[in-house]
């Protein structure tokens, strides 16, 4: 690997991508579930953060059905970012440390700017889909104050609207799929060499193009997980998160070298 004024200057050549097997999604969930289980008051810490944000945003949005729903699917687009502290934990328990929860916010301080600016560019794609749903829902009518639990299932249930569901799904998917691909690795190479935003997602492009049936894997144990941890209001986040975010630091460990 280079170090990382070799990344600033040349940006060029990128580090090499190492192929993985079908089985190495579950290992990574094993590898996160131990670094929980070494360091676990911190990473409950953040999985209760995330959980008891989410419920209050869903709270706030039940009278409102096109923001509930772009705060659930928005949620897959900018987790990369919020799990960086965890990221940053399972780097400190690698080299033999064991962080405290505030000791892992440093990780914004460091290479603060590539994450920032990576920030930037998942919350530019979140408001993206934001207005896209708004004018989708306005498109069926005015929904403002009316119960978003019925008006969904209404909707689903309905069969008026299957058109409308199958293209909201679809796209949704297809920019969820395209913010996965930039992801892979971003988060975790920013932290462990300081790269720069556009050397991280292109490295992350990289190794998901190298491992495309892998990764989608990957991506469907993400999505599958979180769901149960929202089935659960949120609150199954609280361990799932933190496996999750501890296991995207090891997949990055044995994508990239």
């Amino acid at each position: 690997m280079k170090p990382v004024s070799d990344f600033h200057a040349h940006q060029l050549p990128l580090p090499h991508i190492r192929r993985v097997g079908m089985a190495q999604p579950f290992a990574w969930l094993k590898s996160g579930w131990h670094d929980l289980a070494a360091n676990p008051l911190p990473s409950l810490a953040y999985g209760l953060l995330f959980a008891l944000c989410g419920d209050l945003i869903i709270l706030a949005t039940l009278n409102r059905p096109h923001l509930l729903t772009v705060s659930v699917s928005g949620f897959f687009l900018v987790a990369p970012l919020l799990a960086a502290g965890l990221n940053e934990m399972s780097r400190q328990h690698e080299a033999g440390k064991s962080p405290l929860f505030i000791d892992t916010l440093q990780c914004f301080r460091h290479n603060g700017e590539s994450l920032a600016f990576y920030g930037l560019l998942l919350a530019l794609i979140g408001l993206m889909w934001e207005r896209f749903s708004a004018i989708a829902f306005a498109l069926l009518g005015s929904s403002t104050g009316i119960d978003a639990r019925s008006f969904i299932v209404s909707l689903l249930l309905s069969g008026e609207h299957n058109a409308f569901i199958g293209t909201w799904f679809a796209l949704g998917g297809v920019l969820a799929l395209c913010v996965f691909m930039i992801s892979v690795v971003t988060v975790p190479m920013m932290l462990d060499h300081g790269a720069d935003m556009p050397t991280a997602t292109i490295t992350s492009l990289r190794a998901f193009l190298t491992n495309t049936v892998p990764l989608l894997l990957w991506a469907a144990l993400l999505v599958t997980l979180t769901l149960i941890g929202f089935a659960t209001l949120l609150f199954g986040l609280v361990v799932i998160m933190p496996i999750l975010g501890h296991a995207t630091w090891h997949a990055y460990r044995d994508l990239v070298e």
